[in-house]
């Protein structure tokens, strides 16, 4: 079956379109190591360009692409800063002015902002944080763009948005393995922020009597809480911190993990980490907040529960999670959150801006 043919399976346009992807200026697309908006990007972008799309990518210069690649950083600018991501906005929208694109797909908040005065050029902005109400009035306030939540409850906090779409991350699920027996151990694997609940993970842990192994960087606003929550609990004997860990670390980490617990203190607006356990057949435990109930199925790719001893009870040798297929686990979530599916839903919803704008892209070329 040709591209062309998929295409026109998938979204009933046959022509080829022109993307431009603005990225982030802080993390490389894909990311080494930490980086959730920019592994996204570079998922979508290379999905794209697998379709024969013509897609250009602005993001820093080390970044690794099959696509077109556009940078004013040769490398990644961290920490974050207004100043940075301002500067690449205005630079990387300046060359999509000057070019001729079927539809812009804006992944910074400083680049949304500077597409005020644009009227022609279809703009899609996904919306990677959680509720805030700052960025809540931008978006109300720029009409004109179409906007991507991430999730159902994401969605259900912007209710001024007039053009959303719910649209599920997606990944590679060749990027991934498992393993039909696990080792004797659960994880945790995020930020080692308030919100992300490490502190309950590894009280749990100890509850069930398991070992648990830690991966996460400490960002500078949660220092304070790494120190006091987290310091002696991670000199624990049952604790194993194994740091930041980027892609190569991180697959044999949850292949062989009993579990991933996700005591989320928030309402967490996706949660990627989710679904990279599911498709490495790791069972995800997980507090029942903000997109948790959309992704996990219990007693299929894991389970939800209310409590750190309910968190505990689950996950004590012989306990609820060691009853979920991990094999069933893996199916489902490559059936659910695969990649394709993501740029299929991308693919689609610009192939309706781009007729609804006029814009009927280039004749396609049968590529197999």
């Amino acid at each position: 079956m040709t591209t062309v043919t998929n295409r026109r399976m998938y979204t009933g346009y046959d022509r080829t379109m022109r993307i431009a992807m603005i990225s982030t200026p802080f993390v490389s697309t894909p990311p080494r190591d930490y980086g959730g908006t920019e592994l996204i990007v570079s998922e979508l972008v290379e999905g794209l360009h697998a379709r024969g799309h013509d897609v250009t990518l602005f993001a820093t210069g080390d970044s690794r692409t099959a696509a077109r690649l556009r940078a004013l950083y040769p490398e990644a600018r961290w920490p974050p800063t207004p100043a940075a991501e301002v500067q690449h906005a205005t630079w990387a929208l300046s060359q999509v002015t000057d070019a001729d694109f079927d539809v812009v797909q804006l992944h910074s908040a400083a680049a949304l902002e500077m597409t005020r005065g644009w009227t022609a050029l279809p703009v899609v902005y996904t919306i990677h944080h959680p509720h805030v109400p700052r960025m809540s009035a931008l978006y109300r306030e720029i009409r004109r763009a179409t906007y991507v939540a991430i999730s159902a409850d994401q969605r259900s906090r912007e209710p001024g948005l007039a053009r959303c779409r719910v649209i599920h991350h997606g990944l590679n699920p060749s990027r991934y393995a498992w393993t039909p027996r696990a080792d004797n151990y659960v994880c945790f694997v995020g930020r080692l922020a308030p919100e992300k609940g490490a502190h309950t993970a590894i009280d749990a842990a100890a509850a069930a009597g398991v070992p648990i192994r830690v991966a996460g960087p400490v960002h500078p606003p949660d220092r304070q809480y790494a120190e006091r929550e987290l310091r002696y609990r991670l000199a624990a004997p049952h604790v194993r911190y194994v740091g930041p860990v980027g892609l190569a670390r991180k697959v044999p980490l949850l292949r062989d993990a009993r579990a991933l617990l996700a005591p989320i203190e928030w309402n967490e607006p996706f949660g990627l980490i989710l679904i990279e356990a599911m498709l490495s057949g790791c069972p995800v435990v997980a507090f029942g907040r903000g997109s948790v109930p959309e992704l996990v199925e219990p007693g299929i790719t894991g389970l939800i529960v209310a409590s750190p001893v309910e968190m505990a009870a689950a996950i004590a040798p012989g306990g609820a999670v060691d009853r979920i297929d991990r094999g069933g686990c893996r199916r489902r979530a490559v059936q659910r959150f695969g990649a394709g599916r993501m740029v299929a839903e991308y693919e689609r919803l610009y192939a309706e801006l781009a007729t609804e704008s006029g814009r009927r892209g280039r004749a396609p070329s049968a590529v197999a």
